[in-house]
C-alpha cells in the first residue's frame, strides 16, 4: 500500500493544510500525520469527514505520499504544487514553488 495523508483548504482562508499526529490542521506538509495502513486511512477518511462537517475545511482529499529521505513528496504533481504553493510570483508573503520539488 501506498503511504497517505490527509489534505483540505482551510474553510477561513482557503489555505491548503494537513492533518498532523495531534489531530490539528497544519500549513506544513512534512508535519503531516502518515497513514501507513487500510486501517489509518479509514480513521483520516472519517476524521475529514467530520472537519468537513463542522466547518473547519472544504476539499477534503486522501493523497498518495511517498517518503525520501525522510521527506514527504506527494505524488501528484497537484499535490506538490499545492505543499509548495504556487509556481509563480503570487502576493506578498507567498513565494513560487521550488521547482525541483514540484518536478515529476
Amino acid at each position: 500500500m501506498v503511504d497517505k495523508v490527509l489534505t483540505a483548504n482551510r474553510l477561513t482562508d482557503g489555505i491548503a493544510v494537513w492533518l498532523d499526529a495531534n489531530g490539528a490542521w497544519v500549513t506544513g506538509l512534512q508535519d503531516a500525520l502518515v497513514a501507513r495502513h487500510a486501517e489509518a486511512v479509514t480513521a483520516l477518511e472519517a476524521i475529514g469527514k467530520k472537519s468537513y462537517a463542522d466547518n473547519l475545511v472544504v476539499d477534503v482529499a486522501v493523497v498518495d505520499v511517498q517518503e525520501t529521505d525522510g521527506v514527504l513528496w506527494p505524488l501528484r504533481l497537484r499535490e506538490r504544487i499545492r505543499a509548495q504553493g504556487p509556481t509563480m510570483e503570487y502576493a506578498p508573503g507567498y513565494k513560487p514553488a521550488d521547482p525541483a520539488f514540484i518536478a515529476v
